[in-house]
């Protein structure tokens, strides 16, 4: 059978795929690997269930929160809350483990499962697959006082607010910034950090109704932010998905500033105020070669992962590292999170626009974006991409093509069947003819 955990926890068609029985069955396996193998002073353990706005939600948190307080776990209910603040609350209360149930920027129909191991991580595939295999085993099912209990966490989001106000380094005074947040789970908290923060604040896509989560609103969908930066008159836009684990921005001209050049400002930022730990900045090989170019002109070092934010994690972790994240958005500041936050990494790019004085555009300039052209070729065979020797030929004729002016990228899916083709160059027509040109040998050799 196929790993029920994918690059991102479970996800799926809300009660298709993530049907009420998978999430108990779920959360009954996770409270014995994540809790009670995990303590051995006989107490019970403590978990942090939270969730994004989507309707799907509701059903499946309840079924979450039966199974664990079934099998001995007192849950603490955060409600609608980001990503990030679910973790920052499991390490903040000293949980054994956290649930965080969303899809991200999926549409509503999705919904997803991701546990938080102690300390608000993001469990390695060790720890996935113990669940895995939990959930063919007997279940714990204690009786009398020994159930655990399902509370309230009735101030969840004002200890989230409070932390990320406490890492910023200055004050946003004077300020016009347009928040979208997706209609998701940042829609209450995001627009209270930045008023609190002295900003003021315009805000869409802050209106959840359980069926519009990133529908035309947020990261993915910047349309609509862009025109209201220019409208308003605004100095910066902010977006965030569906869980607010990410953030894109938009300067004051309607410009989109990317994940890349977020990590760009950000990292010059750290390494002027002293605190880029090793001066360097940890990206996947997703990210523009721009980026490696102006880190290399800026004396920073560049340490490159594999796709995912699990990875950019891991090799944040493993080098000591403090700063690091993806092209999509995910930005990790390893001294105040322990996952991407994108109300933190908005409130980060907005104190730097305030503490130098100048635009977000002027600031994005540190990096040239080189073309990039993406192409998702579906339907096809991704297992056996490495080994074909008409692809690998063909690969190796576009790199000689491009020199050392360019790149090619060709990544299989974690989550489904589609290969990736991306291609860098010095323009977007050789970009664009290379990566269509190799999207069609990938569609020719690997058809099912």
């Amino acid at each position: 059978m196929a790993r029920l955990f994918g690059t991102d926890g479970v996800r799926g068609k809300a009660n298709e795929l993530l049907t009420p029985e998978l999430a108990m069955a779920l959360s009954q396996a996770a409270a014995m690997v994540l809790g009670h193998e995990q303590i051995h002073d006989g107490r019970r353990p403590v978990a942090v269930v939270a969730k994004d706005p989507r309707i799907s939600g509701d059903f499946i948190s309840a079924a979450i929160e039966a199974g664990l307080a079934a099998s001995g776990v007192d849950v603490h209910d955060a409600g609608t809350l980001p990503t990030p603040a679910a973790a920052y609350l499991v390490a903040d209360m000293g949980a054994d483990f956290g649930v965080m149930i969303s899809a991200s920027h999926n549409a509503a129909p999705d919904n997803g499962i991701k546990f938080l191991a102690r300390g608000g991580k993001k469990l390695d595939d060790a720890l996935e697959d113990a669940i895995e295999a939990a959930m063919d085993k007997p279940k714990y099912r204690p009786v009398g006082a020994d159930v655990g209990r399902i509370s309230r966490f009735a101030d969840a989001e004002d200890r989230y607010v409070m932390h990320l106000l406490q890492t910023l380094p200055n004050r946003l005074d004077g300020m016009k910034i347009v928040l979208d947040c997706a209609h998701g789970a940042a829609s209450g908290c995001s627009p209270e950090v930045f008023n609190a923060a002295g900003a003021q604040v315009v805000v869409i896509g802050a209106e959840p109704d359980g069926i519009n989560i990133n529908d035309g609103y947020g990261s993915t969908h910047l349309e609509r932010l862009q025109a209201a930066v220019v409208d308003n008159g605004a100095d910066l836009g902010i977006a965030h998905d569906g869980d607010a684990d990410r953030c894109l921005a938009v300067d004051h001209e309607g410009n989109i500033v990317d994940g890349d050049q977020i990590m760009a400002i950000m990292a010059t930022d750290m390494k002027e105020r002293g605190v880029l730990k090793d001066n360097t900045l940890v990206a996947t090989v997703m990210s523009n070669l721009g980026l490696k170019i102006a880190m290399r002109e800026a004396g920073i070092s560049f340490k490159e992962t594999g796709v995912g934010d699990r990875y950019v994690l891991e090799g944040m972790r493993e080098g000591g590292y403090n700063l690091g994240g993806e092209q999509s958005g995910h930005v990790i500041f390893a001294d105040h999170a322990t996952t991407g936050d994108g109300v933190l990494t908005g409130l980060h790019i907005a104190a730097r626009v305030k503490a130098t004085g100048k635009s977000l555009k002027e600031l994005a300039a540190a990096m040239t974006v080189l073309p990039q052209v993406l192409i998702n070729v579906r339907g096809v065979d991704k297992e056996a991409a490495p080994s074909n020797q008409m692809l690998i030929a063909a690969i190796v004729a576009a790199e000689a093509e491009l020199g050392s002016n360019g790149r090619v990228l060709l990544r299989p899916s974690g989550t489904e069947p589609v290969v990736r083709v991306m291609v860098e160059a010095t323009s977007h027509d050789m970009a664009h003819s290379l990566a269509t040109s190799l999207a069609a040998v990938v569609s020719r050799e690997l058809a099912l």
